[in-house]
């Protein structure tokens, strides 16, 4: 099948009036774009928040014989629905077709963390490591393959810790990988937490071929959590500020906290947050990007923290 792709600037247009003329048109896909360099980072649990200078790139089937069948004729609809200047400011192309559930796996290599664990796709060849811990994991529809750098940091901080009989919760579980990291290198359960339906549909698939999914549970976030010995958070520097309270109550005594998705200028925010029952043992630092690793305090006799 042949494709084309059509791309203009949003603009001052509505993304869901945009959305919905592109649909009506015909688009196969959808996607918004930054223009320029402006950084999008920290949107709020269901906000779609986009660039002010953002760019949309629709993908349209170009095969049939129709005379309504073609960029010219897509065109002339959208600037009909959405306003004449589409036809001056759209850019066209042709896009050669592609064996499209592969095309995103392309680049995508294996890659350890820590000494021993190795995050590796579906179709790679084993690691050359006889002691290698290896998760199988493929880009899907949720967040998390260990190529960003605050995933790769709290995958190398699990990767450095004892689990025989421990158990983990992974606050903001996407695809599930640090739960299922833990779970490969011997945790003896492990709890995915998320707000995001798709993600636990993930983590539970990605659980499945790893073989480790009757020691995994899954929730949604608004469920009450059960304490572990050691929670991980790798969401963003506002809703962890925000969660302090509920995420830190989930950790036992004792127990360590790994806390990601935070820019180096924000470190301090959050370990101030969390202050009140974790001693910060160490911030790990990649690109722009760091990991905090706490321990939760003793309870004191009287029940408050030492």
């Amino acid at each position: 099948m042949r494709f084309y792709e059509i791309e203009f600037p949003l603009a001052g247009l509505g993304p869901d009036d945009v959305e919905t003329a592109l649909a009506a048109s015909g688009a196969q896909s959808v996607t918004f774009l930054g223009g320029g360099d402006e950084a999008v980072l920290e949107p709020r649990p269901g906000e779609f928040r986009l660039w002010g200078d953002t760019l949309v790139r629709a993908l349209f089937a170009a095969d049939g014989d129709a005379p309504d069948v073609g960029p010219t004729a897509t065109l002339s609809r959208l600037a009909a629905a959405l306003g004449p200047h589409i036809t001056s400011t759209a850019r066209v192309r042709a896009v050669a077709d592609r064996v499209w559930e592969r095309v995103w796996l392309e680049g995508w290599k294996s890659m350890r963390f820590g000494e021993h664990l190795w995050v590796c796709p579906t179709t790679a060849a084993p690691p050359d490591d006889p002691g290698a811990v290896v998760l199988r994991l493929d880009p899907g529809l949720a967040f998390g393959t260990g190529t960003h750098p605050t995933t790769a940091l709290c995958l190398e901080a699990l990767a450095g810790m004892h689990w025989g009989g421990r158990s983990l919760l992974d606050y903001g579980c996407g695809s599930g990988i640090l739960a299922l990291a833990a779970l490969k290198l011997g945790a003896a359960s492990a709890t995915g937490v998320d707000l995001d339906p798709q993600a636990l549909l993930a983590s539970r698939e990605n659980a499945r071929l790893n073989g480790v999914a009757d020691r995994l549970v899954l929730q949604h976030a608004g469920a009450a959590l059960q304490p572990a010995d050691c929670v991980v958070a790798n969401i963003l520097a506002a809703p962890l500020i925000e969660l302090a309270p509920r995420i830190g109550a989930a950790c036992r005594p004792g127990g360590d906290l790994l806390l990601s998705g935070v820019l180096s200028d924000q470190a301090g925010a959050v370990a101030a947050a969390y202050a009140g029952r974790f001693d910060m043992v160490r911030t790990v630092h990649r690109e722009d990007w760091c990991c905090l690793q706490a321990r939760c305090r003793p309870i004191s006799g009287d029940g408050g923290a030492v």
